[in-house]
């Protein structure tokens, strides 16, 4: 059983956002794209980025593991590193939860 999930691009959000707002939409594209910025820009330099009722984008750090190259059929290492993560809040989560 599949379930098909509608997606909501940069370009729809920035559509929506204008329309709601009466802004212009180059005017709201600028400010997503800074917004995007800002948050990859503080996750890199391993800040988190907490915005209320929405959640916390932060860096996780992810211990070293074996891992496999299926091209070559050999083990490799990976090593420790961080990767970018997303912790919904509750209001969020909950919102999610009743549709």
């Amino acid at each position: 059983m599949f379930i098909k999930f509608n997606i909501l691009t940069k370009l729809d959000l920035i559509k929506k956002i204008a329309s709601s707002t009466g802004l212009e939409r180059r005017e709201v594209s600028v400010v997503i794209e800074n917004l995007m910025f800002e948050i990859k820009d503080s996750i890199s330099n391993k800040n988190s980025v907490y915005l209320r009722g929405f959640g916390t984008f932060l860096a996780k750090k992810k211990a070293k593991k074996m891992g496999r190259n299926i091209t070559k059929n050999t083990a490799i290492l990976i090593p420790e590193h961080f990767a970018p993560s997303f912790k919904p809040s509750k209001s969020f989560i909950n919102k999610v939860k009743k549709k």
